[in-house]
């Protein structure tokens, strides 16, 4: 043991006196009270353990063919819907925080980005949660899925119930086998499913939140007047350096590269053409909805816009997970099952394949956004009393906002 620094009486440190007893040899981590002994609320019963633990029921053995992997597929699907519950639970609450118009609150926003963020931590783990369910071969998922028909996961009531709150459009739905989603519901859970699609969404109370961002308004910092003069001031400048340059093939890819830019930045403010792509489904915002969104994107760094800054990218980061989840689960599926129909009549995989697209993905526009990015000193500058409201306000109204002194 010479090779350790530590032995022997080198460094004074002798590992035999380390104990959990004090001075006068009493052991001070054993000084507690059990107060369970007493009576009254224990672990398993304010969890209802009994009733959890008992509820994994073998179709396999109830046919007298216990399979033993069909104990993790209902186990990590239970755990699944236990997590898609407390996701409903977290959304449940933001929605009644914008609908209540609480939002204008700046500590209830840092509750409602706490709260989403933690929407996204779950989804982190149902994600990964597919890594689990994996470590099931395609055989042993054959020896027991006869027994699982005619259920299926499209039947999960809360997974439909999380789409339409956060705010999947009905119209962009991919069809169930030719019919609408709730057809395969009963009549309560179809009952619940028709409620939900009749609330106000997360998109919705988000758009009408984005609407409101101060600055927007023309009578005031009018962000929106200014971006544009802006924009067209400095492609003009820029089509002026690049025709300056000497005739090549350089200049002309780079005009040609200017003219794609302007057409992308130009059509940014031509309302009519967003107008069409919402009515499209190729849109989910409002046009003034956009502009505030593009409005916090651009003033991330002010205080007042780095919290909705931070909704923003947690509402991105829930569809990218959501995203993943669903291409994970067509893997798993495609590679559990192959081409055949699901357990619940479905084409299987064909049809979980074409839910991977962006016509479920919410809040698509905030990845737009990137498009539109410019040099930063094209954006509008703000006064000094802009800057005060930004730092002191403590409600987001626009009557601080004044176009005098303006850049």
């Amino acid at each position: 043991m010479s090779g350790c620094p530590f032995w022997g009486n080198k460094y004074q440190f002798n590992f035999n006196k380390q104990s959990l007893e004090d001075e006068e040899g009493e052991d001070k981590s054993q000084e507690g009270l059990n107060k369970a002994s007493k009576g009254g609320l224990i672990y398993g019963d304010y969890l209802h353990l009994n009733k959890i633990l008992n509820a994994q029921e073998l179709h396999s053995e109830i046919k007298g063919n216990k399979i033993h992997d069909e104990h993790l597929f209902i186990v990590t699907h239970q755990a699944y819907e236990l997590w898609f519950k407390q996701i409903l639970w977290e959304l449940d609450s933001v929605r009644v925080i914008f609908q209540n118009g609480h939002v204008r609150d700046e500590r209830n926003m840092l509750k409602v980005v706490a709260r989403m963020h933690r929407i996204s931590m779950i989804f982190k783990l149902l994600v990964e949660q597919f890594s689990v369910l994996e470590t099931m071969t395609a055989l042993d998922f054959f020896d027991f899925r006869d027994y699982l028909s005619p259920a299926s996961g499209f039947q999960s009531l809360q997974f439909r119930l999380l789409e339409n709150k956060i705010g999947v459009p009905q119209s962009l739905r991919v069809p169930y086998n030719r019919r609408h989603y709730r057809d395969n519901f009963k009549e309560h859970e179809n009952e619940l499913l028709l409620k939900s699609e009749q609330e106000s969404t997360l998109l919705q109370l988000v758009e009408a939140w984005l609407e409101r961002t101060p600055g927007l308004e023309p009578e005031g910092f009018n962000f929106w007047g200014k971006f544009e003069a802006n924009v067209l001031k400095g492609l003009e400048e820029e089509l002026a350096m690049v025709q300056a340059k000497q005739e090549s093939e350089e200049k002309e890819d780079l005009l040609a590269e200017l003219q794609k830019q302007k057409e992308i930045l130009i059509s940014l403010f031509d309302e009519k053409r967003h107008e069409h792509l919402l009515g499209k489904g190729e849109r989910r915002l409002s046009y003034k909805a956009l502009k505030g969104a593009l409005m916090i994107y651009f003033y991330r760094e002010e205080p007042r816009f780095q919290v909705p800054f931070q909704l923003l990218t947690s509402l991105m980061d829930i569809d990218v997970l959501m995203t993943k989840w669903r291409y994970n689960h067509v893997c798993m599926v495609h590679r559990m099952i192959g081409s055949k129909a699901g357990t619940g009549g479905s084409s299987g995989y064909q049809y979980l394949r074409s839910t991977v697209s962006d016509r479920y993905k919410v809040f698509v526009d905030l990845f737009n956004l990137s498009t539109y990015l410019v040099p930063r000193h094209w954006i509008p500058k703000m006064n000094p009393t802009i800057h005060k409201f930004l730092y002191t306000a403590e409600y987001c109204d626009s009557s601080y906002f004044s176009s005098d002194d303006s850049d």
